[in-house]
């Protein structure tokens, strides 16, 4: 694997470390502005409302330009975005300042992706997003905790200074590991990466990312108050747990990018299917601490073994102009948080129990299997007439001539 993947992964690790630290800040960021905590909750969908905007539009702007040099650009926003964050003076700066460290998240990942897949031998593809997603599930692990525990006894502006300053290493990094073969514009343009979402199979597959995702943020959305009142833990154990959650999504990712360069499509199912089967026995295992703690390490596994599978899918269905679609893939993800976490709150809010936002993520990854499917039957219905095309195609122009002499 080429060492510039390693640039990807440290962006990663800096994007995925602002994403989630918000949470652990919350009650600090409230009381040094002076608003309540659900005011201060705005911060995190400030946040994901810039991913799910930026993720296709700058990506669709940047389409003629070099794919290194838009890299570095994407990091620079979001340099930009943490350290005016760092110095919003009140709440509508800072909101504003979230929005602006969102942008560039969803271009990031998608055309990291493309570059990922660019360096490496054709079944080394998945493996090479693996370990660019490798940045962001290892931010849950040591990222967050540490980014945390940073605002907590340094204020909560460090944290952005020093998510301000993995983002320059990560610049740095980019420059000096990326190749400079990626300095070449990409031939389709704007209006070839346009042209790539006009296909019902990319649809499709950005439809499974966001049924399969929301199926995980509908569970996870609400892990706390299943580990502490259906299993039984303590407040204070919780971030231990979540860190768990964390290492079973690096060990997922891992696992999954492996076994897609095997068969994509295999593990994509496999994922699926696995997801369906930890979520549905979620009200069984959250009844003791042992079995809960093995349930959240399972669910990050489970998920994020169809990361790498689903961010393959989209760009396989995109393959000739895969950029906007990869990027728009980074937005279906955030709509299943934004999608799934709704879903699961239903669930909790109609009296079902505890538990009951997991039984709504099975019906949505269930869900999930269903729309993969479809597009892969989409795609075996419409082979055999692009082949038919391209026969005819080949034989006109000897037709052609044959009549002219």
């Amino acid at each position: 694997m080429p060492l510039a993947l390693l640039a990807l992964a440290v962006g990663a690790f800096g994007i995925g470390t602002t994403e989630f630290v918000m949470m652990g800040l919350l009650p600090d960021v409230a009381d040094d502005l002076n608003i309540s905590i659900p005011s201060a909750g705005h911060l995190v969908s400030a946040y994901a409302l810039g991913v799910v905007i930026g993720a296709p539009l700058l990506a669709a702007v940047t389409a003629r330009m070099s794919r290194r040099t838009v890299l570095i650009g994407l990091m620079g926003l979001f340099v930009v975005g943490n350290a005016l964050s760092a110095l919003a003076p009140d709440n509508g700066w800072l909101l504003a300042a979230r929005f602006l460290s969102g942008l560039p998240h969803g271009a990031f990942f998608g055309v990291g992706a493309v570059v990922a897949t660019n360096m490496v031998a054709p079944e080394r593809k998945a493996r090479s997003v693996s370990l660019m997603f490798l940045g962001l599930t290892v931010a849950n692990v040591a990222g967050v905790p540490v980014a945390t525990l940073m605002g907590q006894h340094l204020g909560w502006r460090a944290t952005f200074l020093g998510v301000s300053a993995i983002g320059l290493a990560a610049i740095a990094a980019l420059a000096f590991l990326i190749p400079h073969d990626h300095e070449h514009t990409t031939a389709k343009g704007l209006r070839g990466e346009l042209a790539a979402l006009r296909s019902l199979p990319v649809w499709l597959s950005l439809g499974t990312t966001v049924a399969g995702f929301g199926a995980l943020f509908a569970a996870y959305s609400y892990i706390t108050p299943m580990l502490t009142d259906a299993a039984g833990y303590a407040d204070a154990s919780v971030t231990l747990l979540l860190a768990l959650f964390g290492v079973g999504a690096t060990a997922g990712n891992l696992l999954g990018g492996r076994l897609a360069d095997h068969s994509l499509r295999g593990t994509l199912f496999g994922g699926l299917t696995a997801l369906v089967a930890v979520l549905a026995l979620f009200p069984l295992l959250m009844r003791t601490e042992l079995t809960a703690a093995v349930a959240v390490t399972l669910l990050g596994m489970a998920a994020f073994a169809t990361g790498s599978p689903l961010q393959l899918m989209v760009m396989e269905k995109a393959s000739s102009a895969p950029s906007l679609a990869s990027s728009a893939n980074q937005a279906a993800f955030n709509l299943a948080n934004a999608g799934g976490a709704w879903i699961g709150g239903l669930a909790l809010a109609a009296g079902f129990g505890v538990t009951s936002p997991a039984l709504a993520g099975v019906a949505l990854a269930v869900l999930g299997l269903a729309v993969a499917s479809l597009a892969y039957a989409v795609d075996r219905r419409r082979a055999p007439v692009a082949g038919r095309e391209r026969i005819v195609a080949s034989h006109v122009p000897q037709e052609a001539e044959a009549v002219h002499l």
